[in-house]
């Protein structure tokens, strides 16, 4: 995989990520979505009905929470989620958690991270995280990591603290036991991002994770509210001035279009397409108002108006 920033303008970054797949074919344009599934499949749309729809983004987006409890089957069938879901040619991210979904905290310890599936809690120590992702074989995983530093009714530092030092020996952890696969040596690991809202912590994370041989980032915790706007928009900008500028940035949990722009002009690349699945199933939908400079070094203001019907 290769990124190749051809420009940035006010903090967003424009570009295209190249060699991707695994037979090096692909390429995809960020800022960009994932194609979100639930099972590996595209929710309300059939696989028939998604081949000739235009548009569908180059990467899929597979949740851990709802594949582990089946990776027995995928351990026997030996030749990956792609070929097993009739998707062989798509590249794969695999996320920890399910965007839509909220996890019950209080179950991250020092040696395991929980995930919720439909069987319930399941515990994952990254000896059975990395053989879930063997199984799996997705061109993209996301490491291990304690997000749960702003859940909770108590928020400190000293738990933001711990979120961090938890997510860096999990991400060392998971990197030897890569290192030891010959189905994941070649598979991206995204490196996680905590720290809560605690500025020094998200710093520490970015600069720490940046020194291991990660492929990429994923800035978690930014979702919900337990944040100001400002004070997410501030960090965002903060842990991304951090990173190097040749690797993809990822953030958990934010789908809202007007969100996602402001996380763009932060530095953020890729973005999950879940909040479109939401809105169906509240049995509404989305219309747009674009008010569109297509010139992105002019210095009029881009602005789009959404309302769910």
């Amino acid at each position: 995989m290769k990124l190749n920033l051809s420009r940035v303008v006010r903090g967003c970054r424009l570009g295209t990520l190249n060699n991707l797949g695994k037979k090096g074919d692909r390429t995809m344009e960020f800022p960009g979505c994932l194609l979100y599934t639930r099972t590996g499949s595209a929710p309300h749309l059939t696989h028939d009905t998604l081949q000739v729809i235009s548009g569908i983004p180059v990467m899929t987006q597979l949740t851990l929470s709802s594949l582990a409890e089946h990776y027995e089957i995928l351990e026997e069938y030996k030749e990956g989620i792609g070929k097993f879901i009739g998707m062989p040619e798509s590249v794969f991210y695999c996320s920890l958690h399910d965007p839509v979904n909220t996890c019950p905290p209080g179950y991250v310890t020092n040696k395991s991270v929980s995930v919720w599936g439909v069987g319930g809690r399941l515990e994952m120590t990254a000896a059975k995280f990395m053989t879930i992702q063997q199984a799996l074989q997705p061109d993209w995983f996301q490491c291990l990591s304690d997000g749960e530093a702003l859940c909770g009714e108590v928020f400190s530092a000293k738990r933001a603290r711990k979120s961090v030092d938890r997510s860096l020996a999990f991400l060392d952890e998971c990197l030897k036991l890569q290192e030891q696969s010959e189905v994941l040596r070649s598979c991206v690991m995204i490196g996680v991002i905590e720290g809560g809202d605690i500025r020094e912590e998200r710093l520490r994370s970015a600069r720490e994770t940046a020194k291991r041989p990660v492929g990429g980032f994923l800035l978690d915790g930014f979702h919900g509210d337990a944040m100001t706007k400002e004070t997410k928009l501030q960090l965002m900008s903060s842990v991304t001035a951090e990173l190097p500028e040749d690797k993809p940035r990822l953030i958990f949990g934010i789908g809202q279009p007007d969100e996602v722009l402001e996380c763009i002009e932060a530095g953020v690349d890729l973005f999950e397409s879940f909040f479109p699945y939401q809105v169906t199933e509240r049995g509404c939908a989305l219309t747009f108002s674009f008010d569109y400079q297509p010139n992105p070094e002019d210095t009029g203001s881009t602005s789009v108006l959404w309302t769910p019907l």
